[in-house]
């Protein structure tokens, strides 16, 4: 194994873990309460002092922090050390809102590639490999955070960034990548792409893909077929750092935490209660030794499930399953929550293609729902009547899911535009009639 799969750290026991994390706590939010002045007011609120936090036990003392904090400090009023020892800041894309900007030290930056290290190492990735980072670089997280993982495990980096489809291709096939970090959806893109170019999965070198910025259920079952690869989840937020607070090792079976850098709790997303293991819920996490940009209790709006059963991977880090949804995407269709990836869900388990999009609207004081999805070339061939028992099964299948119905629309192939990055998968055109 490479040098950045930690067996001291990885596999450490509950009681080890929680003995760092107890140590860090206390030090991040002594850190946090004497250097930002906004979070200081919200502990001052809460009638909660730095010495009141003895264990991580503690942390159901503190606040919590939402986008909406940060927005409301940007840019600097989250910033806990002097703006001379930051070397970068990282953004989200700002599409509701206020950007975010992240900032970092260089010890957050060695601590973020460290994390994205241990998620290369964890599909196998050592120096003999040969990282193809297709994800956005900039003030996105995705490329810089694994291209710096790439580089601390010694694999040859190709920085290819997203997009110019013929040009990725050329390089993957001409300079041999064994592991492909892409959005799933440009994944699905370049497997599409190679099969148009005559290609065949066992034409490239790749082994394994690293995938995340974006939901995916099922999908996961087509990349890699059509890349001929296993494809691994990774879960990071530009907030807490970027890829990297979590990932998938070979059981794929969930996203291992890096419990050494990063304290994750389930909530009630309505009361805030803290949920036992197991429960369903708001992910919460809290940064446990970032200098630049302590958050804690960060309220993520992921939707999932932690678990600590014993993985066969060996590591002991605790589990969260792959998001299932978001409480703040969640669309709410003539009263009924519907979050997209039950759609999603739907589609590729009746064995659709990955390229759908769903519109919402509003006709006559009434919510519609439409959903668009390909068909495959195979599909295409088939009678008009088989479409429409299709078209039929699918409104049965999508209302048992969502307990409201859904107007289908089979296209063909290419009809939907792809992305080379985000993929957007929801249109809702309510509130031009608000």
């Amino acid at each position: 194994m490479a040098n950045y799969y930690q067996p001291e750290i990885e596999t450490a026991s509950r009681e080890q873990i929680i003995e760092i994390q107890n140590k860090k706590l206390v030090k991040q939010v002594k850190h946090a309460y004497e250097n930002v002045k906004y979070y200081r007011d919200l502990m001052n609120k809460k009638g909660v002092k730095p010495e009141d936090i003895k264990t991580i036990e503690d942390i159901k003392k503190l606040p919590f922090l939402s986008k909406d904090d940060l927005r409301e400090t940007y840019p600097y009023g989250m910033l806990a050390v002097d703006l001379k020892d930051c070397v970068r800041i990282q953004s989200t894309s700002g599409t509701t809102g206020k950007r975010v900007v992240a900032f970092y030290t260089q010890h957050d930056i060695d601590l973020w590639e460290e994390c994205c290290a241990r998620a290369i190492v964890a599909v196998g990735g050592t120096k003999e490999d040969v990282c193809h980072v297709s994800y956005g670089y900039g003030l996105f997280t995705g490329g810089p955070g694994l291209n710096g993982g790439s580089h601390k495990v010694g694999c040859l980096t190709l920085p290819m960034s997203s997009g110019n489809t013929d040009r990725q291709i050329q390089f993957m096939l001409d300079l041999g990548s064994t592991i492909l970090c892409c959005t799933p959806s440009y994944a699905a893109y370049l497997g599409e792409a190679l099969a148009e170019k005559g290609y065949k999965p066992e034409d490239n070198k790749l082994k394994a893909g690293i995938f995340g910025a974006e939901p995916w259920t099922e999908m996961r079952r087509s990349i890699e077929k059509s890349l001929g690869i296993k494809a691994y989840d990774i879960y990071g937020l530009t907030e807490t750092s970027g890829p990297g607070v979590s990932f998938e090792c070979e059981e794929q079976s969930g996203m291992h935490i890096n419990e050494d850098h990063f304290y994750a709790e389930i909530i009630d997303p309505e009361t805030g209660e803290v949920l036992p293991e197991g429960e369903k819920g708001e992910l919460v996490f809290t940064s446990l030794d970032k200098e630049a940009f302590p958050l804690i209790r960060y309220r993520t709006r992921d939707i999932c499930v932690l678990s600590r059963k014993k993985c066969s991977c060996g590591r002991t880090h605790v589990k969260m399953s792959k998001p299932m949804g978001r409480s703040d995407d969640m669309l709410i269709i003539r009263g009924v929550n519907v979050f997209p990836s039950q759609i999603e869900n739907v589609l590729l388990s009746a064995g659709y293609t990955p390229n759908y999009q769903i519109f919402v609207d509003r006709v006559n004081n009434t919510d519609t729902l439409d959903v668009y999805v390909e068909l495959t070339p195979e599909q295409m061939q088939e009678s008009d009547d088989e479409k429409a028992a299709r078209e039929k099964l699918l409104v049965g299948a999508m209302r048992s899911m969502l307990g409201i119905g859904a107007k289908m629309h089979l296209v063909a192939p290419h009809t939907i535009a792809r992305s080379e990055g985000k993929a957007v998968r929801v249109v809702d055109n309510r509130k031009l009639h608000d």
